[in-house]
């Protein structure tokens, strides 16, 4: 995908008109901001792959949320609903996407109307159940600044906020009386697993009825040193341009060496296929004139997105492929001893023999399954 001008080019593929779609709105600005507030809402076309069409009305809107230091901030996302002229209420999900990279171009609302955001095929499943999808691009992609990649707590609140949005959007049948499912994987499962745990606190009006996570990296120290020097090395110095984003007090720039800058600015304009390619089979040491994540205030911001410490208030459904190559088993085994020791009630699922990007696409399915069962009032005791 060709790298566009930041900001611009994915507010203009936001912008694209369709014919099933109403009239570009602007959201009122009168009044106290509140996160979820509706910024700016435009039609857009929903294709999960290059000229696949689908009977869905979407919407590229950009909403409020908070930052991990609790700032006010705003953020963009993608609203779609399938176009079955169903007016009573529907089930919503709130879905966040794995890594898709830290240039503009990668968000998921920009490739949408393209059909080449990478989990638009597990979206359209979803939809083709009858739910209504809120999509967050997250803080820093799509909008301005650089991506705060892997900070739990603002990529929580992004996702949180995109239902509250899709809630304040006026369509019929999507209103705070719908049914709230959370589902993610990978990136996607950071930030949905954040979300599950800052529901009670930060949104406690939504009414969730469970969180579908998978491929979670629920602790990114462990996470950082397995995957030093191997196949997913390129993802700790896009971590550590995420993380340098949301706190920049933490001076990344001052640990790296040419080698190191180089490759971090080119990771913040382009996008996950090339970025892993580029940055794979590299050691921390190669591109630093000293290792961040020795020292203690790099340990503590990172420590801060670790997952586990606060029992999500509805159940949850974690899976994990048991030889996934980039987060570890482990990590999460790890989180589900973390989250059923506060007593949450937690479905885990190992998925024997499959590595991470076989554990999203053989675990999409039963998590849907899953979740739409919560949605019907269906019981689950998890097995903890």
């Amino acid at each position: 995908m060709p790298i566009r001008t930041k900001v611009t080019g994915v507010l203009a593929a936001g912008l694209l008109l369709s014919a099933a779609t109403p009239t570009a709105f602007a959201a009122d600005d009168s009044g106290a901001a509140r996160p979820g507030d509706v910024v700016s809402s435009a039609p857009t076309a929903f294709h999960p792959l290059p000229g696949q069409w689908t009977n869905t009305k979407a919407w590229h809107i950009t909403y409020r949320s908070t930052t991990a230091k609790g700032a006010p901030n705003v953020v963009s996302g993608t609203v779609i609903v399938p176009n079955d002229g169903r007016t009573g209420p529907r089930p919503l999900v709130t879905y966040a996407v794995g890594t898709v990279g830290m240039g503009d171009s990668c968000a998921p609302s920009a490739g949408f109307p393209y059909g080449t955001t990478i989990e638009a095929t597990l979206i359209n499943q979803i939809v083709q159940r009858g739910w209504a999808v809120a999509v967050t691009d997250y803080e820093g992609l799509g909008t301005p600044g650089d991506h705060t990649y892997t900070v739990g707590r603002a990529e929580g609140t992004a996702v949180l906020d995109a239902a509250r949005a899709a809630q304040r959007l006026g369509i019929p049948g999507v209103s705070g009386d719908s049914p709230v499912g959370i589902m993610g994987y990978s990136q996607g499962g950071q930030a949905s697993s954040w979300a599950a745990e800052l529901h009670k606190s930060y949104a406690p009006e939504l009414k969730v009825k469970g969180t579908a996570t998978g491929g979670v990296p629920a602790d990114l120290m462990a996470v950082a040193h397995s995957n030093d020097g191997g196949l997913g090395s390129g993802l700790i110095f896009m971590a550590a341009a995420g993380q340098d984003a949301a706190f920049p007090e933490l001076k990344l720039d001052t640990y790296l060496n040419t080698a190191g800058k180089a490759l971090v600015d080119y990771f913040k304009s382009n996008c996950v296929a090339i970025d892993s390619t580029i940055g794979s089979f590299k050691k921390i040491t190669d591109l630093t004139v000293k290792n961040p994540l020795e020292q203690a205030d790099w340990q503590a911001r990172l420590n801060e997105s670790r997952l586990g410490t606060v029992a999500p208030d509805a159940p949850v459904y974690l899976y994990h492929g048991t030889l996934d190559e980039l987060i570890p088993y482990g990590v999460g085994e790890g989180l589900r001893a973390d989250w059923c020791g506060r007593g949450a009630s937690v479905s885990w699922h190992g998925l024997p023999l499959l590595g991470h990007i076989g554990g999203v696409t053989v675990g999409a399915l039963p998590a849907a399954d899953w979740l739409s069962d919560r949605f019907a009032g269906k019981p689950t005791a998890g097995n903890c």
